[in-house]
Formats: C-alpha cells, sequence, structure tokens
C-alpha cells in the first residue's frame, strides 16, 4: 500500500501535527498531491473544534523543495497557454496561503530541513516557524526564472521587513537557521532532535488557555497588520465583549477574588 503524502496524528491535548512525506521529490508542493491533501486537512481543522493547535513539518532532510520541476517543464510546452497556467495557480497551489492564513488556530512551522521557494513560502504561512539547526530558507524562485506565484511576497516582508525580503528575493540564496533567527523569520533554533518536542511544548501552552480565546486573539493579529487603529479597536471591542462572557473567564475572575478574600481573612 501506498504511504499517504500528508501524514496526520492529533495528541490528546487537541493538536494536530501535519507531516509532509513525500521524500523522493523532496516533499515537494506541487505534483505530488501534497496540496491537496494539505487544504483537506485545514478544511477538517475548520470544521473539527476540537483540534487547538496545528504544527506543519515534514519527514526527511528537507522541509519541502517548493516546486515540482518536472511540472515546469510540463508548464513551458506550447500547448500549455498563459490563461490556462494563471487558472492554475489561482486553483492550485494559491488556495494554500488563503486557507492556511484564515486558519482560526494557531499555526506553528517545526521547520527541519531545507525550506525552498514555496517551500520557504509555506512556513511563512504559518503564525509561528521554529527552525532545527540544519534548516535554512531560500526565496530561490529567481534562480528557476520565476517569480514568488504563491504569496511569498506578501508574507515575507512582514516577517523579516522589506529590505531582508528583497535581499532574499532578488538574490534567491539561502539564509541558515541562525541567520532566520536574527532576522526575525524563526523565533526559536533548536538541535534537530528537539524539533518536535520544542514545537509541542510551544502548542501544549496554547490550549491550556480557552480556544475561543486563543482564536479570537489571532483574529486581532491578523487584522491589525492590515487594519487602521480605530477598526482594530472597534474589533477589539467586540471580541472583548464576547471574552467577558464566557465560562473560562468567569472561573478565573472568581479564582481570583476568591484567593484575595481568603487572604484578608
Amino acid at each position: 500500500m501506498t504511504e499517504a503524502v500528508l501524514l496526520q496524528e492529533v495528541d490528546e491535548h487537541g493538536v494536530m501535527t501535519l507531516t509532509l512525506n513525500h521524500e523522493p521529490t523532496r516533499n515537494a508542493l506541487t505534483g505530488t498531491g501534497l496540496t491537496e491533501a494539505l487544504l483537506g486537512a485545514f478544511a477538517r481543522i475548520e470544521h473539527d473544534r476540537g483540534i487547538k493547535v496545528l504544527i506543519l513539518t515534514a519527514r526527511g532532510k528537507v522541509f519541502s523543495s517548493g516546486g515540482k520541476i518536472d511540472e515546469m517543464a510540463r508548464q513551458i510546452q506550447p500547448e500549455v497557454s498563459s490563461a490556462a497556467l494563471r487558472q492554475e495557480y489561482r486553483h492550485g497551489i494559491q488556495r494554500l496561503p488563503l486557507a492556511l492564513y484564515q486558519l482560526e488556530v494557531p499555526t506553528i512551522a517545526a521547520v527541519n530541513g531545507m525550506a525552498i521557494g514555496a517551500g520557504c513560502d509555506l512556513a511563512c504561512m504559518c503564525d509561528i516557524r521554529l527552525a532545527s539547526e540544519t534548516a535554512s530558507f531560500a526565496e530561490s524562485f529567481v534562480k528557476v526564472g520565476i517569480i514568488p506565484g504563491d504569496g511569498g511576497a506578501w508574507f515575507l516582508p512582514r516577517i523579516v521587513g522589506m529590505a531582508r525580503a528583497v535581499e532574499m528575493s532578488m538574490t534567491g540564496e539561502p539564509i541558515d537557521a541562525q541567520t532566520a533567527l536574527q532576522w526575525g523569520l524563526v523565533s526559536r533554533v533548536v538541535p534537530d532532535d528537539q524539533l518536535l518536542p520544542t514545537a509541542l511544548e510551544v502548542a501544549h501552552k496554547m490550549t491550556r488557555n480557552s480556544p475561543d480565546i486563543i482564536r479570537m486573539t489571532k483574529r486581532l493579529l491578523r487584522e491589525g497588520q492590515n487594519s487602521s487603529l480605530s477598526n482594530l479597536l472597534e474589533l477589539s471591542a467586540a471580541y472583548q465583549a464576547i471574552a467577558h462572557k464566557t465560562p473560562e473567564h468567569a472561573v478565573i475572575v472568581q479564582d481570583f477574588m476568591d484567593r484575595k478574600a481568603q487572604k484578608k481573612t
């Protein structure tokens, strides 16, 4: 039986781990079924409130090689028109950034090796990136004569700033894990064998909090990237009104008041 290109596991805390599993192509996102499998997993997360955090990682020494060269060879054939290619992108890999960005649960990329081209962008689509010591990142589309077609030009400058995004995008050269840490592309660099345990540790810290509050907080952080301050404050007021009425908040406040009363006696 053929092994799945995407491995899925949900632990008792509600953390889903998705593992890219197509080592022959170094986990290429196109021409392997990985994009479709990821989209299916994201749809499951959207409908399953028991899933509270998503970790995205990969098997092998490469996180993702991005686009499959065999697919590029097909795309340059005369019978494949530019109009057809535009639709392929819109209805194919471009669904990934939209679906992943719009997920309400926090997302953690545990980058275990090279993240190349669309693989680098896939990591950037997540809320948090953790890297193993052997990880590297390359916005390398220019190296194969194409542009970032999957949203990298939107994500990368927001993470590392425009100057560094331009350097990565225009040279196509990789940066190592420590440089990625210095540039803010990743928040932690850990030994290879500690990557997934660290990602799970971070995820479990999140699951201890109210899942509804986590979802609303993520939405506010996302909206804050593009919204005016006044509009964000309006949304914050609405969400805060909801938050004050949640059972979890009531328990926390009552516990505080009880402990305060005990200190007075």
